[in-house]
C-alpha cells in the first residue's frame, strides 16, 4: 500500500465582492500543518475562475503579486496538500479547475476514496481522459456527469456521494455557489463560520477560522452537504446518520492544531487527558518533563500537571522546517530532524528526563531525537507515548503507510525501547485512549490504526505507479 496524503481544504462565500484571496491565503496559512508540497487558490469573480497553484509553501507561493493578481471575487477556495512519494507534481496539485458544458466548477479534496480504481476504471471506459492520479479528479468527472442530468451541481454531488466508499471531505465551486461535503462516517473534519461582514467561511479545521475573523458556527455533519449562496446557507441531510460515525482520533492525536475545535472537542483539551492518563498509568521517577514539538507539547504539560514532575522547554524547534512525518523519503525525514529540532542543554543536561511525543510510527525519527538529548547531557531518558502502539495501515487518509514499515508492528515495545535508545517506554493504552475521545458519549471514533477494525473493506492493492502522471502544466488559468 502506497502512503496517502493528509491535505486541509478551505473556502469562502462573500456576498458582496471583496479580496477574497486574501482570506483564502490566511485560511491556508492556518491550515499548512496539513499539507506542506503543493497549495493552490481559485478565485471566482462572475463566474470567471483565476486560479494559482504551485508546489511550496503558501508563504512561498504566494507572494503580494500573485494575490494581487488573482483579482477580486465573491467566492474563492483552497488547498494545502501532503503528497506521497511519486505524487508530488504539478498535475496534483489542487484545488482542480474543469470546465465542462454546464459551467466551470473547482473542487478541493481531503481524504482518500477506497472504491477509487474502479470509478476511475469505469469513467476510462467512458471515455474520460485523466491528467492526475489524485482522488479528485475521480470525484470531478463524476460531478460532471451526474450534473447532466441532475437540476442543480448540489444535487449531483448528492448522486455522486452515493457511489463513494471512503473517508472524504469536498468544497466545490460553480459559477454561483460555493458547497461543502463530508462523508458519512465523518472521518475527516470540516466546519465552517461567518465574519462580521456575513462572508460564510469552510475550512478543515477551526484554527483557520479563527485565521481569517470568523465565528464558528457549527462543524459540518457527517454525510452533509452545506450549500453558500445568494440565497443564504441550507443543506441536503440524505445521508446523514446513514453510517456509524467513525471520526478519526488521529486528528486529535496529531493532525490538527491543539487551537483547533474538532467535532465539538477541544484538541488541546484531549491532549492534555493522553498526557494525565500517562502521568497516571506508568509513573517514573524524573527531573523534569519535556515534549517534543509541536503535537507533543499539550500531552507533556497534561504529565507534568498530573505528577507534579516540572514541565519545561526541551527543544527548540525551528519553525520554518515542516513537519518531518509527512516527508515521503526516509532520508527527507532524518535530514529534517537535525535541522528542525535543537535541545536546549540547559534544561536536560545531567537529568533524568519524561520525553513525551504523540507517537511513534518507523521510530528512526524518535531515535534520533532521543540522542540529541543524550548528546545534550541528559543523564536518563524516559519515552511515553500519548496514543497507542501503531500496528495497521490507514486507508482513510493518514500518513500512515504499510505494517511492515510500523516498527510496533515488526517489534515488541521491549525491543522498540532498546532500538529507540530509552531508559523505559510506555504507551498510551488503547482503553485510555478511548475514555479520552468518548468524553461526552456523543461522537464515535475510528481506531483502526490502532486495533486494525476498519469500517469498510481494505481497498485493493494498485500498482504503485499506475496513475502516476509527471507533466509540467501553467497553473495559472482563467476560464469563462
Amino acid at each position: 500500500m502506497k502512503i496517502r496524503e493528509e491535505c486541509g481544504v478551505f473556502g469562502v462565500y462573500a456576498p458582496n465582492e471583496k479580496n477574497v484571496a486574501s482570506m483564502t491565503y490566511y485560511g491556508l496559512y492556518a491550515l499548512q500543518h496539513r499539507g506542506q508540497d503543493s497549495c493552490g487558490i481559485v478565485v471566482n469573480d462572475g463566474g470567471v475562475f483565476t486560479a494559482k497553484k504551485e508546489l511550496g509553501l503558501v508563504g512561498d507561493v504566494f507572494t503580494k503579486e500573485v494575490l494581487s493578481s488573482l483579482g477580486n471575487g465573491k467566492i474563492a477556495v483552497g488547498h494545502v496538500r501532503a503528497g506521497t512519494k511519486g505524487t508530488i507534481t504539478q498535475a496534483n496539485a489542487q484545488p482542480l479547475v474543469v470546465s465542462h458544458i454546464k459551467g466551470c466548477m473547482a473542487v478541493a479534496f481531503n481524504g482518500n476514496i477506497i472504491n477509487k480504481s474502479e470509478l476511475r476504471t469505469g469513467l476510462e471506459l467512458q471515455g474520460s481522459i485523466f491528467h492526475s492520479s489524485t482522488d479528485t479528479e475521480v470525484i470531478a468527472y463524476e460531478i460532471i456527469k451526474e450534473r447532466l442530468n441532475q437540476p442543480s451541481i448540489e444535487h449531483a454531488i448528492s448522486s455522486v456521494m452515493g457511489k463513494l466508499d471512503g473517508a472524504y471531505t469536498i468544497v466545490v465551486m460553480s459559477p454561483t455557489k460555493l458547497i461543502a461535503c463530508r462523508d458519512p462516517r465523518g472521518y475527516r473534519p470540516l466546519c465552517y463560520g461567518i465574519t462580521d461582514e456575513g462572508d460564510y467561511v469552510v475550512a478543515s479545521e477551526s484554527c483557520a477560522l479563527d485565521a481569517v475573523n470568523a465565528k464558528m458556527v457549527r462543524d459540518v455533519e457527517p454525510g452533509e452537504i452545506v450549500i453558500f449562496d445568494a440565497m443564504g446557507v441550507r443543506s441536503i441531510k440524505d445521508f446523514c446518520n446513514t453510517k456509524k460515525q467513525s471520526s478519526c482520533i488521529f486528528e486529535f492525536v496529531y493532525n490538527a492544531r491543539p487551537d483547533s475545535i474538532v467535532d465539538g472537542y477541544s484538541v488541546h483539551q484531549a491532549r492534555l487527558e493522553m498526557g494525565k492518563y500517562l502521568a497516571k498509568k506508568y509513573p517514573v521517577e524524573a527531573d523534569v518533563v519535556i515534549g517534543v514539538p509541536d503535537s507533543g507539547l499539550d500531552a507533556a504539560l497534561g504529565f507534568s500537571k498530573e505528577s507534579g514532575i516540572p514541565y519545561e522547554i526541551g527543544f527548540l524547534k525551528n519553525k520554518y522546517i515542516g513537519r518531518t512525518f509527512i516527508f515521503p523519503e526516509q532520508k527527507d525525514r532524518e535530514d529534517q530532524v537535525r535541522k528542525k529540532l535543537n535541545p536546549i542543554a540547559s534544561a536536560v543536561a545531567g537529568k533524568r528526563v519524561v520525553m513525551v511525543d504523540d507517537s511513534i510510527v518507523r521510530g528512526t525519527t524518535s531515535a534520533r531525537i532521543v540522542k540529541l538529548l543524550r548528546d545534550a547531557g541528559a543523564k536518563e531518558v524516559h519515552f511515553r507515548v500519548s496514543s497507542p502502539p501503531f500496528l495497521f495501515p490507514c486507508y482513510y487518509g493518514t500518513d500512515i503507510p504499510n505494517k511492515e514499515v510500523l516498527i510496533a508492528n515488526q517489534h515488541t515495545q521491549e525491543e522498540i525501547r532498546q532500538l529507540v535508545g530509552v531508559d523505559t517506554l510506555n504507551y498510551l493504552d488503547l482503553e485510555d485512549l478511548k475514555k479520552i475521545a468518548i468524553l461526552d458519549g456523543k461522537n464515535s471514533f475510528c481506531y483502526a490504526c490502532f486495533d486494525g477494525k476498519y469500517a469498510t473493506e481494505p481497498p485493493k492493492a494498485l500498482e504503485a505507479s499506475k496513475y502516476e502522471v509527471k507533466i509540467n502544466i501553467n497553473e495559472k488559468t482563467k476560464r469563462h
